[in-house]
């Protein structure tokens, strides 16, 4: 095989042109309130057979691909995620997925007459829930942090066990074997990749913190790689990789590391980029001619199914582990949304030639289309409804961090929105935790270094220093203030975050 620098240079061409196109279509979705997931789906529909006509039914490239690029999707959640706001919602997270694959793939075998093969793929692509389609509906609607950290639980570790469980089932090594079998193989995979995950996650940052690096931008790099180093270790011993890519991700961003900001924003980039390749692709695997009114039906049954049936009582069993309010409870169930995960699965059985396979795929695909196009745009206003959003937070106070590595602090910036009754407040009212301080107030374009009687005004943007075990106490005397005033109850103890 030659290479052929002309093709290369059209393969650039078009590649920058179509990641630009999905870079910006990001705005486009945020606006009218849908997944940008969506409007990369589309966009390799219409490159695919149907559109310009590039061809692209390769499954087990697209199986390849779809696991790599949901990797380092894991890998960027577990590095953005916070172990601190995740660890109080971690037991209704680990159990929301389980119920979801039985009620689904019961009725896919007795209401859509599917063999009980087909069925319970079914039920097990379509458990996993998407962070990323959900929170890219929700950036204007702030939700207590327990909800947050109840759907970061369930994106992060629902991933692991079900794709152990599409792999056993497609692989036929679950009609070869027992239900002992098949379960002590699952716990296997995950216990060996989660303790994998563990150990390079741990050894990571202690190497990490240790060696000074020429360039900070081969931090970023180090970091993914011990990541993915963790998913190769435990998939070589046939253990769990996502289980253990995830976990030593976790425990990487969750660590006292150098740079921390630039690995996080680097992390955020490359995996966007890997879910515009992914979705544009999984877009080219779909032939439109195959949509017929038989799979559209299917998969409005299968969607009524996991939104109506399976996804609220999976929440009201997981809620016996983990008691919360109603209200949030109702929101979790309504925010089940489909993205990536479930479609990425379905190229497992495609690729080892299960009967019917394309079927599974044509469904799940029109079933995460046409849910998402009918829940996103409402998850908003059920925050409302049902009275979860936090309106005085981002509104009142917005406050972003920048670490100050050598001396162990963050930098807060915090900037006084209109509706904050921190306006008018004194400096030395806000009354910081100790070590913490006010180190600058820009007010319209001018600096002003700030003494205690200082007033502060709607507009103003604050520069805050405070020590790093300091900094979740600092932002909550912040919010303390901004939400009730110079006479916020500043002598309790910081409240525990949400």
């Amino acid at each position: 095989m030659t290479f052929d620098v002309h093709q290369l240079d059209t393969f650039l061409l078009v590649g920058s042109l179509v990641t630009l196109v999905a870079i910006l279509a990001v705005r486009l979705s945020a606006s009218v309130g849908l997944p940008s997931l969506l409007f990369y789906l589309l966009l390799g529909v219409l490159l695919g057979e149907s559109g310009l006509g590039v061809q692209f039914e390769d499954a087990q490239l697209a199986h390849a691909l779809g696991f790599g690029a949901l990797a380092l999707i894991l890998a960027e959640g577990g590095l953005t995620t916070s172990w601190r706001e995740m660890r109080p919602s971690i037991r209704l997270g680990v159990s929301l997925a389980t119920i979801s694959v039985a009620v689904v793939a019961a009725g896919a075998h007795y209401l859509l007459g599917l063999p009980w093969e087909l069925a319970i793929l079914l039920g097990a692509v379509c458990s996993p829930t998407d962070a990323a389609a959900v929170f890219s509906v929700l950036r204007v609607v702030p939700l207590p942090k327990r909800l947050t950290g109840a759907l970061e639980a369930e994106s992060g570790l629902n991933d692991a066990p079900t794709v152990v469980l599409v792999t056993i089932i497609s692989t036929g090594a679950a009609a070869e074997s027992g239900v002992l079998t098949v379960g002590a193989t699952i716990v296997f995979e995950l216990v060996v990749g989660a303790l994998i995950g563990v150990v390079v996650g741990m050894a990571g940052a202690w190497v990490m913190r240790r060696i000074a690096l020429p360039s900070s931008g081969l931090y970023p790099l180090a970091v993914l790689c011990l990541a993915f180093l963790a998913y190769g270790g435990a998939a070589a011993i046939h253990a769990s990789g996502f289980a253990a890519v995830y976990v030593a991700a976790l425990i990487l961003g969750n660590q006292e590391l150098p740079h921390r900001a630039a690995t996080r924003s680097f992390a955020e980039g490359v995996a966007s980029l890997a879910q515009i390749g992914l979705f544009v692709m999984l877009g080219l695997l779909l032939s439109p001619s195959r949509i017929t009114l038989d799979i559209v039906g299917m998969a409005l049954v299968t969607g009524l199914l996991l939104t109506v049936v399976a996804r609220p009582l999976s929440v009201m069993i997981s809620s016996v582990v983990q008691p919360m309010p109603w209200r949030e409870l109702s929101f979790i169930s309504w925010a089940g949304l489909r993205g990536a995960v479930p479609i990425v699965l379905t190229t497992i059985p495609l690729a080892e030639g299960v009967d019917e396979a394309d079927v599974l795929f044509d469904i799940v695909f029109v079933m995460v289309v046409i849910y998402t196009v009918l829940t996103g745009p409402t998850l908003p206003w059920v925050s409302r409804l049902l009275g979860v959003a936090r309106r005085s937070e981002p509104r009142g106070l917005d406050v972003e961090a920048a670490p100050l590595d050598r001396v162990a602090a963050d930098l807060l910036q915090v900037t006084i929105e209109p509706s904050s009754r921190m306006h008018g407040v004194e400096v030395g009212e806000l009354r910081l935790p100790p070590g913490a301080s006010v180190s600058m107030v820009i007010r319209q374009g001018e600096t002003l270094v700030p003494e205690r009687r200082t007033v502060l005004r709607h507009g103003d943007d604050l520069l805050v220093v405070a020590p790093r075990r300091l900094r979740f106490a600092t932002e909550e005397r912040l919010r303390q203030v901004s939400s009730g005033g110079r006479l916020a109850q500043w002598v309790q103890e910081p409240k525990k975050r949400e």
